[in-house]
């Protein structure tokens, strides 16, 4: 008998999850595996090459999460582009990166703009800032990704069988849960918004199984100490009066209809797509990489013969071994099958 599998769709639960043992804890009752929540993970080679791209024009100053730096691209990176001169710096957040823009007013500053649902608003709350204050060298490169469609997605592929969703407790504390619906009432899957301690995430796996087991598909709150069923309307508004839906390009999965956001019409000015002329060759990969098949589950990163070897945090191949959310970062760090916390390395320190 098959069991249940049960897919964590947020980074920081696969983190998590690696951190507490808990793959090797549920390892007789579900099969957790991850899903494609890491923002930088996600995001398709083709855009980390127009960053880099950009970051060659001197007149440009690249502001960016840590995490994206040495995301790898089809020819350099932006650290590596760094150490040729290409000014890229370090924001902790876009208003730092607005800050920069201040300082700097004959640099263009270009803020690259990824995530999900949980930084997006912050991003279109310090586009709007500039636009008041009329700052005009301050651009966002959209790399933005959005969560429900992408489940859809995933729920859609035969070669993978989900029988729940562990979903994202930070994405659903903006969204809520109204835009999952569609997971239970047209795939029968159920799905539960969960926290990120270990309690959260054990009891969070207990409720999926209830529901599995009674045949009653439906669509929880676990972590109801921070996420509402409405979300946070504030939020939404916001989003929708900045940004636009557009069919967005996952790394492996493809383009997933409406899963990603672009600048809506009064603020495309802020758009650094249509402010400067970005010519990139041909997107090409390391053919060895797995990173697209570990994101739907497929693979796991043991199953990559560059795991441990040639790809490591210090030395990373693909992005699923950069981000801090990844599943290779995950597995390099912690081990997936052990019951209690840090995992033996496998003999790779």
């Amino acid at each position: 008998m098959k069991l249940p599998v049960l897919m964590e769709v947020c980074g920081t639960h696969t983190m998590a999850i690696a951190r507490f043992g808990l793959k090797g804890f549920f390892s007789k009752s579900v099969k957790l595996i991850s899903g494609p929540g890491c923002p930088v993970c996600v995001t398709p080679v083709e855009d980390i090459d127009k960053a880099i791209e950009l970051s060659k024009n001197k007149d440009v100053i690249i502001a960016t999460f840590g995490d994206m730096v040495r995301v790898p691209g089809s020819y350099s990176s932006l650290d590596k582009e760094r150490t040729t001169g290409a000014d890229v710096r370090i924001v902790y957040s876009p208003v730092d990166a607005l800050d920069i823009a201040v300082k700097n007013p004959k640099k263009q500053v270009v803020f690259l703009g990824i995530g999900f649902e949980t930084t997006s608003p912050t991003i279109a709350a310090t586009v709007k800032i500039a636009k008041k204050r009329k700052i005009k060298n301050f651009s966002v490169l959209p790399m933005f990704k959005t969560i429900p469609n992408a489940l859809k997605a995933i729920l859609e592929m035969k070669e993978r069988r989900i029988d729940g969703f562990i979903l994202p407790g930070h994405v659903s504390a903006i969204i809520g849960v109204a835009p999952y619906r569609f997971v239970a009432e047209k795939y029968g899957v159920p799905g539960v918004v969960a926290g990120f301690e270990e309690n959260d995430l054990k009891t969070s796996v207990r409720m999926l199984e209830d529901m599995i087991n009674s045949g009653s598909p439906a669509i929880e709150i676990q972590y109801s100490r921070t996420v509402r069923p409405e979300g946070n309307p504030e939020a939404q508004k916001l989003l929708k009066e900045v940004f636009r839906e557009v069919d967005s390009n996952w790394r492996e999965v493809g383009m997933i209809p409406k899963s990603g956001l672009t600048f809506a019409k009064a603020y495309e000015g802020f758009n650094a797509l249509k402010r400067f002329k970005i010519r990139t060759s041909k997107p090409k990969e390391n053919p060895a990489c797995i990173c697209g098949k570990v994101l739907l589950g497929v693979k796991a990163p043991l199953e990559c013969r560059l795991f441990g070897k040639m790809c490591t945090p210090a030395n990373p191949i693909g992005p699923c071994m950069v981000s801090s959310e990844g599943s290779c970062a995950a597995e390099y760090k912690y081990g997936s099958n052990t019951i209690s916390g840090p995992a033996r390395r496998r003999g790779l320190d």
